[in-house]
């Protein structure tokens, strides 16, 4: 699995720092993408990074409410891994451009 950065160049929404892909080179899964991964600067100040995964968006009585796509089967931690890869590839990004800029 490799993980693609896009950075957010925009600036908007606030805080979106870069979409991330996971492209899958092996496995039943190979020659597939996950989308829908956002790096975010933390709120609060407090500096930081966070990941938000893949979800869809559905209104009941007018609330809008979210159900996320990827979910733990039975450990709740078992995004952690996913949540810290992307996050060390988009801090390799962030070098490599400022080594090219």
């Amino acid at each position: 699995m490799t993980i693609k950065i896009a950075p957010n160049d925009k600036g908007n929404p606030p805080g979106k720092l870069a979409d991330a892909e996971l492209h899958f080179t092996d496995g039943p899964l190979g020659g597939l993408k996950l989308i829908g991964f956002a790096i975010w600067e933390r709120r609060g100040g407090g500096g930081g990074r966070n990941v938000t995964f893949p979800a869809r968006q559905y209104s009941v009585n007018g609330e809008r409410r979210s159900f996320a796509l990827l979910r733990p089967v039975l450990d709740t931690t078992a995004q952690n891994q996913i949540r810290d890869l992307i996050l060390a590839a988009f801090q390799e990004f962030e070098a490599r451009a400022a080594v090219a800029s």
